[in-house]
């Protein structure tokens, strides 16, 4: 059992709209993993937490594709000053401690680094680095993802 099944039970109860489960399920995964993990948040199939989701902060209203893999240390969040927070499209994979903040796109199949602080959109296919970020690979045109 990882923070990732306890938030699609929670994100289930939420969908039911039944009020009392989804927050001792968030408040199970904080206490127990460390992580904010809010049901209300829209995280795709096949998302995987490194280390049980230790660490990790999620937007409540962040959207997540599928199969993406997040470490752990992770913030996905809004920035101070603006509206909107982060969609992160399927296939992606944020390294450990990375910070993905503001109302951006990481593209799908992008990798972001450890440590990366995102303030830009990423397009598909790029690899990021740094802080703050920038490209440090571009995927290829016409390669296959």
């Amino acid at each position: 059992m990882n923070a990732i099944h306890l938030y699609n039970v929670a994100h289930w109860f939420h969908a039911k709209q039944i009020p009392v489960v989804p927050k001792l399920l968030y408040w199970t995964t904080f206490l127990v993993y460390n992580s904010s993990i809010p049901p209300s948040a829209e995280i795709g199939a096949g998302t995987r937490f490194g280390y049980g989701g230790m660490g990790v902060v999620i937007h409540a209203q962040a959207r997540i594709g599928r199969n993406v893999v997040i470490a752990q240390q992770v913030t996905i969040g809004g920035r101070q000053g603006q509206t909107g927070v982060p969609v992160i499209e399927d296939d992606v994979y944020l390294g450990a401690g990375a910070k993905i903040l503001g109302p951006i796109r990481i593209g799908r199949g992008a990798v972001v680094g450890a440590n990366a602080v995102v303030v830009k959109d990423v397009p598909a296919g790029a690899t990021v680095g740094g802080v703050p970020a920038r490209i440090l690979k571009q995927a290829s045109e016409g390669a296959d993802g």
